[in-house]
């Protein structure tokens, strides 16, 4: 829970510790196994309300986890605002803080003045929530390879199991950029009735061929570092944080765009006046930059959790698991306000794909805001660009509070 922001800037909720809950009960997966037990790593801010009916559930994309907001009681060695643009955002004390600190705060998109906001690591992350690096109970060593496949229906089956626990039974909100709004759109199909409304940012309602190739790609530079081991790398010594680097190299591209990289890298070179004719090492800047993202990453990241997420964002379809093809027909029984947000830039997550899901959710009837922002930065807008997503965000939410 957060503490207050006395010494904070304005709009911060301060100091932030993560919490962790065991759920009492098994999660049944769509692979057909149950995962027990499960423990899950979360944060709130705010103050919830004594009818318990202004909370805001925010889910984080692949490589976030829990920590979305304030600044981390315990500095980590390495943030997740590591992406395109932080340093120059954040300064050097952007490694403590939350992955949508810009977001969530008083006064802020997810006003904490307003509504009781609601981080969790997903299922099969690395950072508090169980998934391949935590010990299995029937052997005492970590999964590893055991650990069941996960899909992100099993991700939102795992959030409704923990809220039942804090006694939440109805969402204002269900928000995400990305994986995240992969999940927020689960929620919306999978539990109706509980969700007045999604905010979706920079996501589909499934991943397009390029996106799946691209994300294969990321998984095979992982398994075919002989570090792997065939995922059962924990206690050896060894990590493969070769294959990690380069999966976090081709993700990190595909979330970028060309102008973005044009502007800020060019063709300028790192180390020197003109080429110093080498293979081995960077020449350019930009090659130098994905070095050092690679770095960062695999300091923070397990390797098989970048596997298992990988996979569940491929998998995710909502046509295919929830319409028997259609989209229109998996939106069918959705209740909630739907606010569908993209990016100009953005060609891993375009904006054609937010246009079919308002497309079907007009055809049917429902409620839906799409709003699509001209950004130069590609798919880490949804992180970048927090100052022009706020309004349209603070409106949307305050509209529902108001019907």
């Amino acid at each position: 829970m957060s503490q207050p922001a006395t010494k904070f800037a304005a709009g911060s909720v301060g100091t932030v510790e993560t919490r962790y809950l065991d759920l009492p009960e098994p999660v049944r997966l769509d692979c057909g196994r149950e995962l027990h037990p499960v423990r899950v790593a979360y944060e709130t801010y705010g103050t919830l309300s004594p009818r318990r009916d202004n909370v805001i559930l925010v889910c984080h994309a692949l490589s976030g986890d829990a920590h979305a907001a304030g600044v981390a009681k315990a500095s980590p060695e390495a943030g997740t605002r590591d992406g395109f643009g932080a340093e120059d955002r954040d300064g050097a004390g952007g490694k403590g803080l939350g992955w949508w600190d810009g977001m969530i705060g008083p006064g802020k998109a997810f006003d904490t003045d307003r509504f009781f906001v609601v981080s969790t690591n997903l299922l099969g992350g690395c950072r508090g929530t169980t998934g391949p690096s935590s010990i299995d109970p029937a052997t005492g060593r970590p999964y590893g390879p055991d650990f069941p496949v996960v899909t992100v229906a099993d991700m939102v089956r795992t959030q409704r199991a923990f809220l039942d626990v804090l006694g939440i039974e109805r969402l204002a909100a269900v928000a995400g950029g990305s994986l995240g709004g992969m999940q927020a759109l689960e929620w919306a199909v999978m539990y109706p009735n509980q969700v007045d409304a999604i905010v979706v940012i920079a996501s589909t309602h499934a991943l397009h061929p390029q996106g799946v190739a691209w994300n294969a790609i990321a998984r095979e530079s992982i398994m075919r570092d002989p570090a792997w081991q065939g995922g059962r790398y924990y206690g050896t010594g060894r990590t493969p944080d070769d294959g990690m680097g380069v999966a976090r190299m081709v993700g990190h591209i595909t979330y970028l765009s060309a102008p973005a990289l044009d502007e800020k890298f060019g063709r300028r070179l790192q180390f020197a006046d003109d080429i110093r004719y080498t293979v081995t090492e960077p020449e350019f800047e930009v090659e130098s930059y994905l070095r050092h993202q690679a770095a960062s990453f695999v300091k923070r990241f397990d390797a098989n959790t970048y596997l298992y997420t990988s996979r569940a964002l491929t998998y995710f379809d909502l046509a295919r698991q929830h319409g028997g093809g259609s989209l229109e027909r998996a939106l069918e029984g959705v209740r909630a306000r739907t606010l569908l947000i993209a990016f100009s830039s953005d060609w891993l997550y375009p904006p054609a794909a937010s246009e079919e899901i308002e497309r079907a959710l007009r055809a049917l009837g429902k409620p839906v805001e799409f709003q699509v922002i001209d950004a130069p930065y590609g798919h880490d807008c949804f992180l970048l660009e927090e100052a022009r997503q706020t309004p349209i965000i603070r409106r949307f939410l305050a509209e529902g509070r108001a019907a």
